[in-house]
């Protein structure tokens, strides 16, 4: 599968023009943990949640390792994805309650 990571490692320097101008170290250093996820058969995958519709998107997954650690993606095509976001969350419940995401997905056919 093909991921899409080149904005997620960059921060705005001035937030209400959302520049991506500088590098993020910090996200950075998350690079690996990432890829883990990515690569984890046993990681637990559900579905992305669609605040604006309150519906379940079909093209995005959510993954968690490593405890809390969140993951996801936006499937764009067959097999590939860009990254959504990644970020550590502490209360997991409602990703947990989220239905499972279907391996049998057209974009992994």
């Amino acid at each position: 599968m093909l991921i899409c990571l080149t904005t997620f490692f960059f921060e705005s320097n001035d937030r209400e023009k959302k520049d991506k101008s500088i590098l993020s170290l910090n996200r950075l250093e998350k690079i690996y943990w990432i890829k883990d996820v990515l690569q984890d058969n046993t990681a637990i995958l559900k579905k992305g949640w669609n605040n604006t519709d309150k519906e379940y998107y079909k093209d995005r997954r959510v993954a968690i390792v490593k405890g809390n650690y969140v993951v996801i993606i936006r499937f764009t095509a067959l097999l590939k994805a860009k990254l959504v976001t990644a970020y550590q969350k502490e209360d997991i419940d409602n990703i947990l309650n989220a239905p499972d995401f279907d391996k049998d997905s057209e974009f992994l056919k």
